[in-house]
Formats: C-alpha cells, structure tokens, sequence
C-alpha cells in the first residue's frame, strides 16, 4: 500500500479550469517531497533511541543543579505543569528557562528533545547511565534518556524570573456560593497581597489565584466558575485598589481573579488510542485554513493524538506525534489531509471539514511556503509575479477541495475557522460529539486557556491587501459558487465576513 496517494480528480465544472494543469502539479509536487521528508526523516529516526556512542555530561555551564536520573510514568507524570517539544534546538538552558518563567522549581529533560516542569521531584530514581540522549539542540549534553528524566532544580533561575514577571488581572467575578468547594487550595493570612497570592497559588501549580477579602484561592476555570461573565469593577473596587492594610469595605459576594504563569495541565495529557479504530475521519481543509490550529484544539479538548494523510518534520517536532503514523494506523482520532478527490474522499468513513475566507486562507498558504509555519512573507514576495501565479492556481482550489467534500463525503461536519474562533467552546463541543467521544467540559476550558498552542503567527504582520481587482473578481465568484453549494446541502451558507469585495 502506498504511503501517500496523489490526487486524481479534476476540480468541480464550476471552478476555473484555466488553473488545472498549475495547480495538480503544483500539488502532486508537494506531495512527492511530503514523501521524501517522511522517508529521510524515518530512516535517520530509526536509531534515535539509542544511546549516544561518544561520551557526554550534564554541563556545568547551566544555571540549575543537576539533581539526577529518574524513571518517568508516561501514565501519572510527576512534571506534568508545563511541557515543550523542540526534536531540533532543545538544550538544558532553554529547557530551565522556559520552566523558570512558569515559576517552576524544577526542570526534566527526556528522549533528547522533550522539556518537563514542575514543582515535586519524580518519585523513583534510575541509573544515571539511563539518561544517556544526547540534547537536539546541544550535542555534547545529556538531555534524559528513554522514560527517564534529567531533573534540575532552578530555584535560583525562578527567583530572577519573577522580578521580570506582572501578575495578570483577569477582572472582578462574582464569588461561588462555597468558595471553598469550587477551589482545592486557600490560605489565609494577615497582610496579604495580591503578589504573595499569586506566588502561593503558583508554588501550588495553579493557573488560577482568586482573592475573596482577606482569602487566597487557588483553582481553575470550571463549569461554575468559568470567567465568562466579568462583573462591574466598583463591586471589587476595594479588593483591586487596596493595599494590605487599606481599611477600604469588601463585599464577600465578589472576588478578583489573577493568571499566575502556570499553566493549566488538564488537557497536555495526549496519547493514542488504546484500541486499533476501524473508523476513518478526515480533518479536512484547504492549506492555509486552519488544519494545525485546529489538530491543536482536537488533540487537548479529547486527549488523543491527530494524524496526518502526509509527514510534516516541523509539525512532529513541535509534539504532533501522530504525524508519522501511517494514517490508517487507526491510533489516531481523526486524519489531516488537504486531498479532494472523489477516490481519497471515499477512502474515509467520515469528516470535518474546515473552510476559512478565501482571501485570509490564501495569504496564510502563502505566508507559510514563503516563510514557515510560524513567519511572514515579504514586502518582495507579494511584489513578485510569483504571488499572482499562487492566487490563480489555488483559487480554484480552495473552491474544488469543498465542492468535492461536499459531493463525496458520507458523513459530513462542516466547520467554519471564523465561527470556531468566535464560539471556541461550543463548536469545539461539536467536533468532539461528532468524533463520538464523551465532552470533558473541564478540558474544554483548558483549552481555550491555551487556544493557540504552538502555532499562532506572532504579531499582526504586514498591514496589507495584495489583491488586485482582477484577482478579487476571481476569488469572489468561488465564493458564490461555495456559499450556494452548501445551502444546496441544507448546510448553513457562508459566513457573513466572506461578503464580496
């Protein structure tokens, strides 16, 4: 069976089929070196597990103490609050670092490229001859081993981080009916200030520091609690304006909530399915649309790894694991894949389909080949007849890929990247009763905690709009065309920041 199929099918009588011979070989292009990437990138995996053959060291030029070797429960991780993946520049620096902005006391590394933190030591400590990979991004030291964590203690490193650090005040709510029922931790304490309260709370390894009079409360977002509904600030005026001593009045009905730096560990807990599924759904979208994004919220809001219909090193790299499953693995809850067929369509027993704007899809595609994953083109780039040739070979792409979903598709969620950001929680719900999975409404919360992952574009970029006339009238005809063949399969039309330019 072969790894990848190409596309086969030809784009939907309504398209323009002036752009069909650029644009599928512009595609069978890309997929040829998807095949290469995940080739070479296998073959150089294949021994990554084994020690390294040259002697190395914890080096001495890191500001944390090696502490030592320790087994690692893939199950019940001890260093659980916050995690990062970098298979090509982890080092125990940026490992420490990372942990100590997060107020973390301590700093595991493990496989050479996975950072861990937290505030309890690992229960069971292994031979020190076990933590024997070699770190990504710094070959001459140790960065753990196998199920075993190098852990470093960076008291010291924290401490200086939090002289850089402002609190965050998330605004004043109305205080649960038991405060003490709704948050795990509180400490009581005369003098009490809205830095001691947070720093108690992150010590605790709590997202949340709540502050109800002279009370510090220490939680998460929940079902009761889930900060959507602000209240007016004078019901909390005293609270956010008083100093220790202040004899200003409280009211005990409301409190003021602060983000601590630590993250909210409910949802980081992935893996794969424990039981092979003969179910095939497709996550599918035009590139551009959103599909890593979304494969990031899918992935937290069920605890269960995406694959992929191709390997993307930079996406593995970054704690994608399913991306080198064979997509028929049937570990993986759902499949990426940007194929539209009617062959490659019918080869899933269900999908997701994920449409975004025209215009933003097509600068996102191409910020992402000129720039990566995470960069922005340049003012060159879009001067370049190169970005003309892209509008017209992938235009009609984006409008075929949903025309053909649409036809093909057995079981069909269509989902619309605007409206998931706009409704984050609700049409996340969706996603996961559709992939026939239980709604851990906690988790869902978590994850719009950290709704962005790895994978938002920083800044708002270049202020531009790269579209000629002609290029307008191109897109906002597939438009009309998409917007009608939805409605023609009782599915709701288009959102209304689509409107024709």
């Amino acid at each position: 069976m072969k790894w990848i199929h190409a596309p086969v099918s030809s784009p939907q009588a309504a398209t323009d089929q002036r752009y069909e011979p650029r644009w599928l070989i512009s595609r069978n292009s890309e997929l040829r070196q998807l095949r290469r990437r995940w080739f070479h990138s296998f073959m150089n995996d294949k021994d990554q597990r084994k020690g390294p053959k040259h002697e190395l060291k914890h080096t001495t030029i890191n500001k944390g103490t090696y502490i030592g070797c320790f087994s690692d429960d893939v199950g019940e991780r001890t260093l659980k609050a916050a995690v990062f993946y970098d298979l090509w520049k982890m080092t125990v620096s940026h490992c420490q670092d990372a942990c100590a902005e997060r107020s973390y006391m301590y700093a595991g590394l493990e496989f050479g490229s996975e950072c861990y933190c937290g505030n309890t030591l690992p229960r069971t400590r292994a031979k020190e001859e076990e933590c024997n990979n070699e770190c990504k991004g710094e070959k001459s030291s140790l960065c753990g081993g196998v199920n075993r964590l190098a852990v470093f203690r960076i008291e010291e490193l924290r401490d200086m981080a939090k002289q850089r650090r402002n609190i965050t005040y998330r605004g004043c709510y109305r205080a649960p009916a038991n405060l003490t029922d709704a948050f795990p931790v509180s400490v009581l304490q005369s003098g009490l200030t809205v830095e001691m309260c947070s720093e108690f709370c992150s010590d605790k390894e709590f997202p949340l520091a709540i502050m109800n009079e002279m009370d510090c409360y220490c939680g998460y977002r929940t079902m009761n609690f889930t900060l959507n509904h602000p209240e007016e600030e004078l019901h909390c005026y005293g609270l956010v304006n008083a100093s220790a001593n202040a004899d200003i009045p409280r009211d005990e009905n409301y409190c003021t909530v602060y983000q601590t730096p630590v993250q909210d560990t409910r949802c980081t807990d992935r893996r794969f399915l424990s039981m092979k599924s003969n179910i095939f759904v497709a996550l599918s979208s035009f590139p551009g649309a959103g599909n890593t994004w979304v494969r990031h919220l899918i992935e937290h809001a069920t605890g269960f790894y995406t694959g992929s219909f191709y390997f993307d090193g930079a996406l593995y790299n970054k704690g994608f694991k399913g991306e080198k499953d064979h997509w028929r693995s049937g570990r993986t809850i759902c499949v990426k894949t940007h194929e539209s067929g009617k062959r490659e369509i019918e080869m899933f027993d269900s999908a997701i389909l994920l449409i975004r704007n025209p215009y933003k899809a097509l600068m996102a595609e191409f910020n992402r080949k000129c720039a990566g994953h995470l960069g922005y083109a340049t003012e060159k780039n879009w001067k370049s007849k190169e970005w003309p040739e892209f509008v017209n070979s992938y235009a009609s792409w984006w409008a075929s890929h949903t025309l053909d979903w649409l036809k093909h598709s057995k079981n069909l969620l269509v989902m619309h990247y605007e409206e998931l950001k706009k409704d984050l929680i609700h049409k996340l719900k969706e996603m996961v009763e559709f992939l026939h999975l239980e709604v851990d409404h906690n988790r869902l919360l978590c994850v719009e905690n950290n709704k962005d992952g790895n994978f938002k574009r920083s800044g708002a970029g270049p202020d531009l709009d790269p579209f000629t006339r002609e290029m307008k009238d191109l897109i906002d005809g597939h438009i009309r065309t998409v917007d009608e063949a939805l409605k023609l399969r009782n599915f709701t039309g288009l959102p209304k920041e689509y409107a024709l330019r």
